[in-house]
């Protein structure tokens, strides 16, 4: 894997924030559930969709905080728009798992 600087680092927007809605995706290639997501202050709602149905239902999500990558233009997903990335680790059979902080943050804290 190659080195990135510091700088390289700081490029990269990763911030918190707590999901209001979520809605199943079927039009979507793959499984995916739509989520929009509060980051408070200046970045507000953003949306986005994610390929996490093995391990969330859209009821489960809401209130949940996550981290995502808030400074990549948006992105056509389907007839969905796509403003950030959310984050999240693979499960042994290579399913996505949320990346969340382990205690209740502010909404928009940025990763550091």
């Amino acid at each position: 894997m190659a080195e990135i600087s510091f700088d390289d680092f700081l490029k990269v927007d990763v911030r918190v924030g707590t999901v209001t809605r979520a809605e199943p995706y079927p039009e979507a290639r793959k499984p995916a559930i739509k989520l929009w997501i509060d980051f408070g202050g200046e970045l507000g709602e953003k949306k986005t969709s994610a390929q996490i149905t093995a391990h969330y239902a859209p009821d489960t999500l809401v209130g949940k905080q996550v981290l995502a990558v808030v400074n990549f233009p948006p992105r056509q997903i389907g007839k969905f728009m796509s403003e950030v990335l959310v984050l999240g680790m693979p499960d042994e059979a290579g399913e996505v798992v949320l990346v969340g902080p382990d205690q209740n943050v502010p909404n928009g804290g940025r990763l550091h």
